[in-house]
C-alpha cells in the first residue's frame, strides 16, 4: 500500500490540462477533462536459456542492483508482445537468438527507488544462434549450475530460480 500511496502523490496535477487532480479516489482523476491516471503494473519479459545443468544468467551493469545477477531479459515497450519482447532483449543483451520453450511463471516486483510495480513474465529457452557477447546494461554473462544458483538482484529473483530448480529436477525425473 505505501508503493501505492507513493506512486499516487507523485500526480497532482492533470498531464493534459494542468488542472489539480482529485486524490480521493483509487486513482488520480482530472475533475475538469475526466482523465483518470491508472497506475499499473510496468511489464517486464525475462529468459532463462538452459544449456545441460546450466543457465545463462547476467551481471547487472546499472544500478539498481549494479554488479549482482540478473536474468536476461527487461521492460516491453508500449504494446508490445512479450514474446517479441523477450527476443529482442535477448538480442540486445546478448547477440544471441533464442527459441523459447516454456513458460516458467509470472511474478510480481518492485524497480528502482520509487518502487515501481513491475508483472514479471520468465520464460524457459535454448539457444538457437549468434556469438555469445554482453551487452546494453549487462556487463557480464555467466553459465551457472542450476543448483548452485547465485543470490539474485530482484526478490521476485529467488522464487523464479526456485521454479526454475523445480522445472529442471521434474524434466530430469521425466527422463530417467
Amino acid at each position: 500500500m505505501l508503493i501505492y500511496i507513493r506512486m499516487k502523490n507523485i500526480y497532482k496535477f492533470c498531464p493534459q490540462c494542468k488542472t489539480k487532480l482529485d486524490l480521493t479516489e483509487e486513482y488520480p482523476y482530472c475533475p475538469n477533462c475526466n482523465l483518470t491516471i491508472y497506475l499499473d503494473s510496468k511489464p517486464t519479459a525475462s529468459i532463462l536459456l538452459i544449456d545441460g545443468n546450466k543457465v545463462l544468467l547476467g551481471k547487472r551493469a546499472t544500478e539498481p542492483f549494479k554488479g549482482k545477477y540478473d536474468v536476461i531479459g527487461g521492460f516491453l515497450k508500449y504494446g508490445e508482445d512479450p514474446i517479441a519482447g523477450v527476443l529482442r532483449e535477448v538480442k540486445e543483451e546478448t547477440g544471441l537468438k533464442v527459441k523459447i520453450t516454456d513458460l516458467l511463471g509470472i511474478y510480481m516486483d518492485t524497480y528502482g527507488k520509487g518502487g515501481e510495480s513491475t508483472l514479471n513474465i520468465n520464460y524457459i529457452g535454448k539457444i538457437v544462434s549468434g556469438k555469445m557477447k554482453a551487452s546494453d546494461d549487462v556487463a557480464e554473462l555467466e553459465w551457472v549450475p542450476i543448483d548452485k544458483l547465485p543470490e539474485p538482484a530482484f526478490k521476485s529473483q529467488i522464487k523464479t530460480f526456485k521454479d526454475l530448480q523445480k522445472w529442471y529436477s521434474s524434466r530430469n525425473l521425466r527422463k530417467s
